[in-house]
């Protein structure tokens, strides 16, 4: 795996004030350091990194004459090409959804209709903006979830942590569980899919999976949560982890994704957009690891349209 570029360090400075007196101090630092994330420079306030004469300061205090001001040394990731014009919103939205972080892991609860990197059209994911955010770190996927997939996702922030995680992912310790709305009746037997998968684009450059006798073994494991008129809430336990596994093995099984477009019948399609469901009702709900000696367990509330999906359908079924 290629990791990002090494980001450059801008070194520690001491600036005696005099012409800027008056002025708020994150004004000031954000002016100083033009290259550096906003949240950045609010977070090296918060942890007294910036100094006024020896002294932590809060980011509304005003600059007076003669003041020494010290700039901690700061590193500056190199922007990847089409990723040089982050919006503030998408940035403060993936500092949003940030659910734990430490000295070796960040993990967030991704947004449904976010991509989790950007490339074949769309500028910028999750990774560019987590690097935005966190210039002085190494940051990596550990693992991808679809761009209308909410929930878990992890990242590393070293290439130690990267490789012991993707060995953890190949030895099958980690477990994963996603929450998923199909539509009809699942049948309560059918516990167990395993049906190859095999991946191809289409003309337009798009990625699709379909089962196919040559494709890579996959399994998928589904619990019946409950019931209702017209679709069934159930959780998928990853056995493997190929692209669009859930969806494919739930719709080759009489059963897609409620606001599924890849691989939704067209009957079901229509009856999302009649009870209004817009989004993909897919939610990686939980994760849990062993990691340094100890089993890690992330989870990530269900999303209000998530319920809201769910709620649109009939009344329970026993």
């Amino acid at each position: 795996m290629t990791l990002s570029t090494p980001p450059t360090r801008i070194p520690v400075r001491h600036v005696d004030i005099q012409a800027d007196a008056g002025q708020r101090i994150d004004n000031f630092l954000k002016r100083e350091l033009k290259k550096v994330p906003r949240s950045r420079v609010y977070r090296m306030l918060r942890r007294g990194e910036v100094r006024v004469n020896g002294g932590r300061v809060k980011p509304t205090y005003r600059l007076r004459v003669g003041d020494v001001v010290r700039i901690p040394p700061v590193f500056v990731t190199p922007v990847s090409p089409g990723a040089g014009n982050l919006p503030d919103a998408a940035l403060s939205r993936v500092e949003r959804a940030i659910t734990f972080e430490d000295d070796a892991l960040i993990v967030l609860d991704k947004p449904a209709g976010m991509a989790v990197h950007g490339g074949s059209g769309i500028s910028f994911g999750v990774i560019e903006a987590l690097r935005r955010l966190r210039p002085t770190e190494r940051l990596e996927l550990v693992h991808r979830l679809d761009r209308d997939t909410s929930g878990c996702l992890m990242v590393a922030k070293s290439r130690e942590v990267l490789l012991e995680l993707h060995q953890a992912l190949r030895d099958r310790t980690v477990r994963k569980r996603y929450a998923v709305l199909v539509f009809g009746t699942w049948p309560k037997r059918l516990r167990t899919i395993r049906l190859p998968l095999h991946r191809y684009v289409v003309a337009s450059g798009e990625r699709r999976v379909r089962v196919a006798a040559a494709g890579k073994p996959s399994r998928t494991d589904v619990q019946v949560v409950a019931q209702r008129e017209q679709a069934t809430w159930i959780n998928a336990h990853l056995f493997t982890g190929r692209t669009h596994q859930i969806r494919v093995h739930t719709f080759a099984s009489g059963h897609g994704v409620v606001g599924d477009d890849k691989y939704g019948l067209p009957e079901n399609r229509k009856l999302a957009e009649q009870l209004k469901i817009r989004r993909l009702c897919l939610h990686a709900e939980q994760i849990i690891l062993p990691f340094r000696n100890t089993t890690l367990r992330f989870e990530c509330p269900i999303p209000i349209d998530f319920q809201s999906a769910w709620d649109s359908f009939g009344a329970h079924r026993s």
